[in-house]
């Protein structure tokens, strides 16, 4: 699986007119609520090129936080693909929330350039 940006909310480019990039090509999906409540905690390191993806039923209001994750994260909210928001995490103290039917997790700078309105898909 990979992680396919698609810049100004195009997920099907046409004729070079929108930047379409991979923020990664290591996807884990964090299915079921252990691997929810647990994320990226407790990891040593997060490998470039590395993203956590959580699906979820419905958009909602969801919480992220760094307690005991030792790198900085990149944290995007998606409602249908469109990315709502994007935020980045200090390890330990960073705390935020958002509304979204999936929420992912990339290394800090993983999603540099991705911003509200944009496509993130998860292509196989």
């Amino acid at each position: 699986m990979r992680l396919v940006h698609h810049r100004d909310g195009e997920a099907a480019p046409s004729a070079g007119e929108v930047e379409t990039r991979i923020l990664a090509d290591d996807v884990e999906r964090a299915e079921g609520p252990v691997a929810q409540s647990l994320g990226l905690m407790f990891r040593p390191s997060i490998p470039e090129g590395y993203a956590l993806v959580f699906p979820f039923a419905e958009p909602a209001d969801r919480t992220i936080h760094t307690l005991f994750v030792f790198e900085p994260l990149d944290v995007l909210w998606l409602v249908d693909d469109e990315v709502i928001k994007v935020d980045r995490l200090r390890p330990f103290r960073g705390l935020t929330h958002g509304l979204a039917d999936t929420v992912i997790e990339l290394r800090a700078g993983g999603a540099d350039g991705v911003e509200p309105g944009d496509t993130v898909v998860l292509e196989n």
